[in-house]
């Protein structure tokens, strides 16, 4: 009998991993319900080398086929039926096999959370989680409204911040470009000058000429040099204290801590909040919610709350006592436990935490882009003072 390996969240909310001898990926997941886990993955165990090279789905290819099966399914078809329509008018490959893979994973049986765990490359925990609980409860249809819900709001957040870092960095490029082109193509054009007179050059100048030399001569040898600099910090940050000392400096630091702050809290309130509404319980839900977060400090912030919470102390007090997320999401959720409607205080927290998320996003691109700005112009104004102190050296000399 082959063996499966699985992840679950248990009805403690703690992770169980282990392997599982079974028929078939379905089987696995039907004995974990059985003790009261939230299955997450079941993969079959390969024996030997094996090596996987399928590319997942887009988050703009996941939200579009959730919200076409969210319309289809209350519109009177079937679940393989809805599928294979999708599949029929898929306007890219890939999503079409992604899609009739599923529809031939259901009809060789086993829901359809099985099926997506056969491509997590596609779909993420949360997506499959909500799915098992919206098969549970006889609600899939509208679960899938509320994830495509979820997955949109995600993804216009996510433009949103991307279409505000394009004009800080442009304008970064613009500036690293200008002075590297001042200095290794304008610069050079004054030397013979200077090496005629044979005076002795300011300081500035003198400073401006080196720079030069060392961008044309070792420009090379200081790119390799950052790079591996840059390499080292990112292996250094997958070190868990070292991630976690890194976060936690990134929640101290003035514009940038409240932004991160504001992110996390959008995320766990908003995932949170979805899966509540959706019928998972709360321990498994915070156990689910704990894969979306970033920051390594709020995600301790989490497992300490969840913790206690598992002992009965309610969820936002012991949040409140992290002191990690803004006052606004413990107030909110206390809210929500005190009126039994934590589900629903969560998304409304989760829609002003985006809110301010964005105008922190637009304040902070708006202080970057000037400042940016600002420091082209002195160094462009630096280096031309440097010449003209040089030239007016060179003048005293004639006179």
């Amino acid at each position: 009998m082959p063996e499966f390996s699985y992840l679950a969240v248990g009805p403690t909310g703690a992770l169980m991993r282990g392997v599982m001898q079974a028929e078939d990926a379905a089987s696995v997941i039907e004995a974990l319900q059985r003790q009261g886990a939230t299955p997450m993955r079941a993969e079959k165990v390969v024996r030997g080398f094996s090596l996987r090279l399928e590319r997942g789905l887009s988050a703009q290819e996941v939200a579009e086929f959730t919200r076409e099966l969210a319309i289809l399914l209350p519109a009177g078809q079937d679940l393989s039926r809805a599928l294979g329509f999708i599949a029929e008018t898929a306007s890219r490959a890939r999503l079409r096999v992604v899609v009739e893979a599923l529809r031939e994973r259901l009809r060789e049986g086993g829901p359809l959370s099985a099926a997506l765990m056969d491509r997590r490359e596609s779909f993420s925990p949360l997506y499959i989680g909500l799915v098992q609980a919206g098969e549970a409860g006889g609600t899939l249809a509208a679960t899938l409204g509320h994830l495509a819900d979820l997955l949109e709001a995600q993804r216009n957040l996510v433009a949103a911040l991307q279409s505000a870092m394009v004009y800080p960095i442009c304008v970064l490029v613009a500036a690293i470009g200008s002075i590297v082109l001042l200095l290794t193509q304008v610069l050079p054009q004054f030397e013979p000058l200077f090496a005629q007179a044979g005076a002795a050059l300011p300081w500035a100048t003198q400073a401006l000429i080196g720079a030069g030399h060392a961008v044309s001569d070792d420009g090379a040898v200081t790119a390799v040099a950052l790079l591996a600099v840059f390499l080292g910090v990112r292996f250094a940050l997958r070190l868990e204290w070292a991630r976690l000392a890194f976060d936690r400096l990134m929640l101290r630091l003035p514009l940038i801590g409240g932004f991160v702050r504001e992110r996390e809290a959008a995320r766990l309130t908003r995932t949170l909040g979805t899966l509540l509404t959706n019928g998972v319980a709360l321990i498994p839900a915070l156990g689910i919610t704990r894969g979306v977060l970033g920051n390594q400090a709020a995600l301790l912030a989490l497992d300490t709350a969840t913790e206690r919470t598992r002992n009965g102390a309610g969820l936002a007090g012991p949040l409140e006592r992290e002191a990690i997320f803004p006052l606004r999401t413990t107030h909110l959720l206390r809210l929500g436990e005190e009126s039994a409607q934590l589900g629903p205080m969560a998304l409304r927290a989760a829609a002003i935490h985006e809110a301010n998320l964005r105008h922190r996003s637009a304040r902070l691109m708006a202080l970057i882009g000037p400042a940016i700005t600002i420091f082209l112009g002195g160094a462009v104004a630096a280096i031309f003072a440097a010449l003209m102190l040089a030239m007016l050296s060179l003048n005293d000399l004639a006179l």
